[in-house]
């Protein structure tokens, strides 16, 4: 797969993360979704997004690399809502505060993070589009 291809297959579902986590925490309650769900599956879903946002900004990384920075990234932030200062509390009362840096220190949000889904998606991606071009280079 050319580069540019697999940098906007990226951001594609990265955006497509950003919109299901939104979706979810601005409509599941609505929909009937048990609590748990609505919150461990935002958490996945953040996870998920800080590993796409990681593999587009440094691609010519290893998976295993993208993987270490992401949850390296995931878990000091949520060790980061530990820290307390009054413009911090203040930014994490608004809604991009509460959805980039979240509110409670919780240990169990750095178990329910997406990274390895992120993982996940991203060598499935590279499977479809692999056998793709095989199926395309095999045609008449």
């Amino acid at each position: 797969m050319a580069p540019g291809a697999k940098l906007i297959v990226r951001i594609c579902l990265c955006l497509s993360i950003i919109v299901s986590g939104l979706a979810l925490r601005g409509y599941g309650f609505g929909l009937g979704l048990p609590s748990p769900v609505v919150k461990y599956g935002g958490s996945v879903l953040w996870g998920t997004m800080v590993f796409f946002v990681v593999a587009i900004v440094a691609s010519s990384l290893s998976p295993s690399s993208i993987v270490l920075i992401s949850a390296s990234i995931a878990v000091s932030v949520e060790l980061f809502r530990l820290v307390h200062a009054p413009w911090l509390d203040a930014f994490r009362l608004t809604t991009a505060g509460a959805l980039l840096l979240g509110r409670i220190f919780s240990p169990w949000n750095m178990l329910a993070y997406g990274i390895g889904l992120g993982m996940l998606l991203d060598r499935f991606r590279m499977s479809v589009f692999t056998k793709a071009k095989l199926s395309a280079r095999r045609a008449p």
